[in-house]
């Protein structure tokens, strides 16, 4: 039997386990990168461990989510992250040159190589034939530390790209197809490998499109082989020599199989408030709007640049639209001045925002109350966009451009004939905003710089033997960790301020459920289905620890959350029987018997009522190496005590 493209790169990165699905297996990881949202917590974390200097191939740190300078907190994060790599042996992207992906793909994915992000849309390097996988901050931070990163080896599945793209019809409207087949939960605990004859008709950047949004499918990474288009990508950023051949085997046996006609797709939307929740733009035709975005790091290459600015050249933005522009690299926004595009964005009315995430992340750019806002970005969840009763939909760039002329969504097959872009063979190549870290026996002349905003970690203790507590909260299916931790111009400036950070914990769910938190002592959180799902911010397990969570039941979760959950000492437990979720209400005095034993190697527990009498089987699916880091209270304590 051979061999899936991701399943090829695992067994030459395999440290421990077996490569059968769903056993936890262990990877060697040859690169990192983290973004200054959830880096300051990485760094401190590392510095933590006591390692010297990173151990990977290639480590980098981008300033892309907090550049929203509004008080000294992110200024003081971005000199910390870059004192602390400076010290230990990372490069430094300085804020300006760019989104981390978008730089990432450009200059350092390699094809057949590792890569793990405190970002979960690292799978973007997936578009270059590189495994990219996003993940909690502290894995990310035992990895820069020589460690190996643990995983449950994934299912595969092949999406089987056939024909070829009309025009006007963009990458994003793909993966919104491949959402609207598998679901936000299609993707959970598998690899999706996109391969086929429609496939080699789609640019690198195309791919990275298509892979970044495989995080919407819960996915663990995707993946497009490395072909001719990955060599030319690779010669025009000057890196021809990182180019390696990957492809699966013709006897590859993959789990399940899907085919997507690029031929047949038309220009589609996701709409509120799920990346899922997808219907033909034409059905929507003629809705008003009020704001358009194009950016971010799932639509923020050159080629989608260019097809705006072509788009918009010698027209005006309608006077009811509000459109922003952010670039996704110094190299892009570089090559559109260059070319005289960026003019023609500016002379359209648009407004460039810097090369950084903006407002994907919520950082600015808010849409008016219940404003209908277009974006180019990867998700539209509730609130995310700074406007609690906004309706964000995803679309293409080249939906968004359309729509941004007439005011109301259009479809983008209605306009004739779509201008043509030409890409340039060679991109201009200018590194200068990367700063490389000092020498190791110099190490010692640079000193750490730490504002008054960052605190310390806070720290998981072990199991008590019997939990007794209060049902704190219950919540259901599909909770992101932006409900969790909610992102934004008033949350992110205190990533390295969890006490402070404590205060919206929930909030969009339950405004007072930080204070009721505190004035319990924490307790249990009960979830439903796909609990956590999103991002990888680690934050939303670190502050329901600093909160006193004990434990979150639900009956399933994002792989990503699961693993942050784990790290942080919180004790992650599925209820046997799902239906057993309408048994227990917010405010019941609840008790998990045998809540430490069950740690320690049983794989179930009892969950009991003692308001109704009511009980429920748990399982906890636990490998060995988790068991004994819940034990520890937690990964930081377990990797000082294993150093």
């Amino acid at each position: 039997m051979g061999y899936t493209i991701a399943q090829k790169i695992i067994k030459n990165h395999l440290v421990c386990g077996e490569m059968v699905a769903g056993a936890e297996i262990g990877l060697k990881i040859d690169q990192t990168l983290t973004q200054d949202a959830t880096g300051t917590m990485a760094y401190l974390q590392f510095e933590a461990m006591g390692i010297d200097r990173v151990k990977t191939e290639l480590s980098v740190a981008y300033i892309d989510h907090n550049t929203l300078q509004a008080g000294f907190e992110n200024a003081d994060d971005h000199r910390y992250i870059q004192t602390v790599t400076k010290k230990h042996g990372v490069r430094f992207s300085r804020p300006g040159n760019g989104i981390c992906h978008q730089v990432h793909l450009e200059r350092f994915s390699k094809p057949g190589k590792t890569l793990i992000g405190s970002d979960s849309h690292t799978p973007t390097a997936g578009g270059i034939g590189m495994l990219g996988m996003g993940a909690g901050g502290l894995d990310v931070a035992v990895a820069m530390g020589g460690g190996t990163y643990y995983i449950t080896m994934p299912k595969m599945i092949k999406i089987n790209l056939v024909g070829k793209l009309s025009d006007y019809v963009g990458a994003k409207d793909v993966i919104l197809e491949v959402l609207r087949i598998l679901g936000v939960k299609g993707g959970v605990g598998a690899i999706v490998e996109y391969g086929g004859e429609g496939g080699k008709t789609l640019s690198v950047p195309q791919r990275a499109t298509i892979t970044n949004m495989g995080a919407e499918l819960g996915a663990t990474s995707s993946i497009f082989p490395s072909d001719d288009v990955t060599k030319a990508f690779l010669k025009a950023e000057g890196r021809e020599e990182d180019f390696i051949e990957l492809s699966s085997d013709d006897d590859a046996v993959f789990d399940a199989e899907y085919t997507v006609n690029l031929s047949k797709l038309q220009p589609l939307a996701a709409c509120p408030h799920s990346p899922d929740n997808v219907k033909p733009v034409a059905v929507l035709s003629g809705m008003k709007i009020n704001q358009v975005c194009i950016g971010s790091c799932t639509n923020s290459s050159l080629s989608d640049m260019l097809t705006v600015a072509a788009m918009l050249k010698g027209k005006t933005v309608h006077p009811s639209v509000s459109l922003s522009i952010s670039p996704g690299s110094k190299q892009v926004y570089t090559m559109l001045a260059e070319c005289g595009a960026l003019a023609d964005l500016i002379n359209a009315g648009a407004r460039i925002l810097e090369c950084a995430c903006g407002p994907c992340i919520g950082m600015g750019f808010s849409p008016q109350s219940a404003g209908v806002s277009l974006r180019t970005f990867n998700r539209n969840f509730l609130a995310r966009s700074g406007t609690a009763d906004a309706q964000v939909y995803l679309v293409s760039p080249e939906t968004a451009a359309a729509s941004a002329l007439t005011g109301v969504f259009t479809d983008p097959t209605t306009l004739g004939n779509a201008p043509t872009v030409e890409m340039p063979t060679a991109f201009k190549i200018n590194d200068n905003l990367i700063e490389m870290p000092i020498d190791a026996e110099k190490m010692d002349e640079i000193t750490v710089e730490r504002g008054p905003n960052i605190k310390p970690i806070p720290i998981g203790k072990p199991p008590e033997k019997d939990l007794k507590c209060e049902l704190i909260l219950k919540v259901g299916d599909d909770i992101t960790t932006d409900h969790i931790m909610p992102a934004g111009t008033k949350v992110l400036p205190y990533r390295s301020n969890v006490p402070k950070l404590s205060e919206f914990c929930f909030t969009v769910c339950d405004k007072d459920f930080p204070q009721r938190a505190k004035a319990r002592g924490g307790g249990v959180i009960l979830g439903g289905v796909n609990y956590g799902q999103g991002s990888s911010r680690e934050h939303a397990a670190l502050v329901p620890l600093y909160l006193g969570i004990k434990a979150v039941v639900a009956k399933s979760f994002a792989r990503i959350h699961v693993a942050n959950l784990i790290n942080f000492g919180i004790v992650p437990m599925t209820l046997q029987n799902p239906d057993d979720y309408d048994d227990f209400a917010e405010g019941d005095q609840i008790e998990i018997q045998g809540f430490a034993e069950a740690v320690v190697g049983a794989n179930e527990a009892i969950l009991v009522n003692n308001a109704n009498g009511k009980t429920a089987k748990l399982n906890l699916n636990l490998s060995a190496r988790q068991r004994q880091m819940l034990l520890a209270g937690g990964c930081l304590n377990y990797t000082v005590k294993e150093k």
